[in-house]
């Protein structure tokens, strides 16, 4: 295969990691606004519910991706979190440390699925939503976490080695949950498509109560803006 420099691929080409929450639909849009060719990347790793991978493919159409495609690769074999191990239960109340909605070793994962994308694709930028203000504490949402794997990028590809400088784009890391929504807001996101609980129904209602929906609705709050979430009571 070639490199994205010997293949001729511009600079504006990029893989988003798409979840079907707020914020990586955000991230798409903040993407689509600065030029890029997005191609989205939702990973179907055994979660709870199908919604939010339902959620993904409308945002993806919704913003305008070139492309989306779905991975599947089950988790729910290493368990150890209650999105991937049902006998979990979901917290609804706030906890200390880290909480056991955390996926080990998720954002490792799927920042690796999107990397040996975009080198198929001789796309040199990543996008994630990852935050480290309002979110529940995970340790792959930090930027300690970003900057290692971009220098896993650097090493572990061929394009890597090659010379090609990969880009792991977080432009949602420091920003407030109402910051978030008021930039996804001005960028023409409709957040009723995007699914965020935890333990969101078939329909892709939210249960209201989990630490996903708090932080969410808070969120909304903060932003002066109208909730569209749909809820199961």
């Amino acid at each position: 295969m070639s490199s994205p420099e010997q293949s001729g691929a511009t600079e504006r080409t990029a893989v988003v990691l798409l979840s079907g929450g707020l914020d990586s639909a955000t991230t798409l849009a903040v993407a689509a606004s600065e030029g890029y060719q997005c191609h989205t990347l939702a990973v179907d790793y055994g979660q709870r519910h199908r919604s939010e991978l339902e959620a993904a493919a409308r945002v993806s159409q919704s913003l305008g991706a070139v492309s989306h495609r779905v991975v599947r690769a089950d988790l729910r074999a290493i368990g150890g979190s209650a999105l991937t191990d049902e006998s979990i239960a979901v917290p609804e109340t706030a906890s200390n440390g880290i909480p056991v909605t955390y996926v080990p070793a998720r954002n490792t994962f799927l920042l690796s699925l999107a990397l040996g994308h975009a080198e198929v694709l001789g796309a040199l930028d990543l996008f994630i939503g990852v935050n480290a203000v309002d979110y529940s504490g995970y340790p792959d949402c930090r930027p300690q976490f970003i900057a290692a794997f971009a220098e896993l990028c650097r090493v572990a590809t061929r394009a890597g080695v090659e010379g090609a400088e990969f880009a792991i784009h977080t432009p949602l890391i420091h920003l407030s949950k109402g910051d978030i929504i008021r930039t996804g807001d001005r960028l023409g996101v409709d957040y009723a498509m995007t699914v965020s609980c935890y333990q969101a129904d078939a329909e892709g209602r939210a249960c209201g109560r989990c630490d996903s929906c708090r932080l969410r609705r808070e969120g909304f709050d903060q932003a002066g803006l109208p909730d569209p979430t749909r809820y199961q009571s």
